[in-house]
């Protein structure tokens, strides 16, 4: 077989002398140097999977994050770990507290009540605004993923059925091309990611959250701005009464922090 080097000189006499001038010495790059994952990444990537953690309930409402436990589980050193907490505070995940270090961030029943109302308006107006702007490919793709989620329901795959339906509601969000609402709508939604995924722990409320996605496909290919707000508003209201129901049953645990 020939060597890395023979290769590249090969490929290259195949090229105009001006093209072999600007290639880049590949034959002379280490294999760590090819696969070393940059410091930003690394921490993007801690905080994904604790994300995930946290939404599925793995990391429950008021947990203490352990930095040496985490270190080890998720097998990197304590600063991207730290710099992924930062991210997931920000997001509203994660409290950092001083002295004390991080811990799960715990909603109240008011505090659930309070903010699914505001997610409630910010993606009723984003669905408005979606089913006047959004493109043919883009409403291709939604319902190609609406498949996908069916699938997945059909196979009661509750965390690949959540993570397409996240993938749904931000492409719809995406298509009303409004960078402010955008933004504050992800801000707000992050905090109710674990709470919205396990809204569905109820087969029925389930069923009923699955009829009303087939219905926002339909209303976005009808173009039904009127409609889709209202459907999504009502949507939203349905997964903050099968959460609080959960919580007073004692079902779900948002946290020990009291009601107010």
């Amino acid at each position: 077989m020939p060597s890395v080097l023979h290769t590249k000189c090969v490929c290259q006499a195949k090229l105009p002398y001006s093209t072999r001038q600007v290639l880049p010495p590949i034959a002379y790059q280490t294999m760590a140097e090819i696969i070393s994952i940059p410091r930003q990444v690394l921490h993007q990537e801690v905080a994904v999977r604790l994300r995930q953690r946290i939404v599925e309930g793995q990391l429950a409402p008021g947990a203490k994050l352990n930095e040496r436990e985490l270190s080890e589980l998720l097998n990197v050193s304590r600063t991207p770990l730290r710099e992924a907490l930062k991210m997931l505070a920000a997001e509203g995940l994660v409290e950092l507290l001083p002295n004390r270090g991080a811990v799960v961030a715990q909603m109240s029943a008011q505090d659930v009540a309070d903010t699914f109302e505001v997610i409630a308006g910010l993606e009723g107006q984003s669905g408005e605004l979606a089913a006047q702007r959004i493109t043919d490919a883009e409403l291709a793709e939604i319902r190609a993923l609406h498949f996908e989620m069916m699938a997945a329901f059909t196979r009661r795959d509750l965390p690949t059925y959540y993570r397409i339906n996240a993938q749904i509601h931000t492409l719809i969000n995406a298509a009303a091309r409004n960078p402010v609402l955008a933004q504050t709508w992800r801000n707000v939604n992050a905090r109710l990611q674990a709470l919205r995924f396990r809204s569905n722990f109820d087969e029925a409320k389930w069923k009923r959250a699955v009829k009303e996605h087939e219905r926002m496909v339909e209303l976005l290919g009808a173009r039904d701005a009127a409609g889709l707000r209202a459907l999504l508003i009502e949507h939203l209201m349905h997964k903050r009464d099968a959460v609080l129901e959960l919580m007073k049953s004692g079902q779900l645990d948002a946290g020990s922090k009291a009601s107010a």
